[in-house]
């Protein structure tokens, strides 16, 4: 297919109908034979051009490229879906947080550092909002599980990699707990990883001392990005 238009067309048409991220080599097997990888970045930064100055623009993410709408439309887009967001208590934000930046770790060290037991239930609800996952086993006495974020997590901050994490210096928590509407879920998400008990935990070099507990209350969710499909 020599038809350049044509094959960004085509992508354009896959992406807008996608529902989900698509990488690259997902896009490249459109095509028969399928498209070089330069040949496909090349076309989607043309591509993302193309929409600049729209109310929708093409993005890539850590599970690959997608349209959404764009952050100063997101409060309209979300009318299309009334029902209220879920909720987050602190535990459960603090929990992400030291996930995010110290992973891969255990209970035993969210625990260390946050000086206060993690029920089963705030894990869970992590992992049903499939923002972490067991990315193996540490190899002490019981092989406690190693928790490590997701891509979907990525996704919904609209990142590609964890090094495009704020750093800890970057990040204010002085409101972590005041703001009562959060507009987009990467808001939340931000709010959450802004934690300052992130230290390394307690059973590693240059840990830091235990931070005595603290009463854990309500934090509002949000909605996500809204994207095209």
């Amino acid at each position: 297919m020599d038809d350049l238009q044509q094959i960004r067309n085509i992508l354009e048409a896959a992406l807008l109908t996608a529902g989900e991220p698509l990488a690259g080599p997902q896009l490249a097997k459109l095509f028969d034979p399928p498209l070089d990888a330069e040949t496909v970045r090349k076309l989607l930064a043309e591509l993302a051009e193309s929409w600049t100055g729209r109310s929708v623009e093409l993005v890539q993410v850590a599970s690959g490229w997608r349209f959404q709408g764009k952050p100063a439309i997101q409060s309209y887009l979300e009318r299309l879906t009334p029902e209220k967001p879920p909720r987050y208590s602190r535990a459960v934000m603090e929990t992400l947080a030291i996930i995010a930046y110290q992973q891969p770790v255990t209970r035993g060290d969210i625990e260390a550092i946050r000086g206060v037991a993690v029920s089963t239930s705030v894990v869970k609800s992590l992992e049903d909002r499939q923002w972490v996952e067991v990315v193996g086993h540490r190899e002490t006495p019981g092989r406690p599980a190693l928790y490590a974020t997701t891509k979907t997590f990525l996704d919904d901050l609209g990142l590609r990699s964890l090094s495009e994490l704020p750093s800890l210096a970057e990040l204010d928590a002085s409101h972590l707990l005041e703001i009562p509407d959060a507009t987009t879920q990467a808001t939340e998400a931000q709010l959450a990883l802004a934690v300052p008990l992130v230290a390394p935990p307690a059973d590693r070099p240059g840990a830091a001392a235990e931070r005595g507990a603290a009463e854990d209350s309500g934090e509002p969710g949000a909605a996500a990005p809204s994207v095209l499909h």
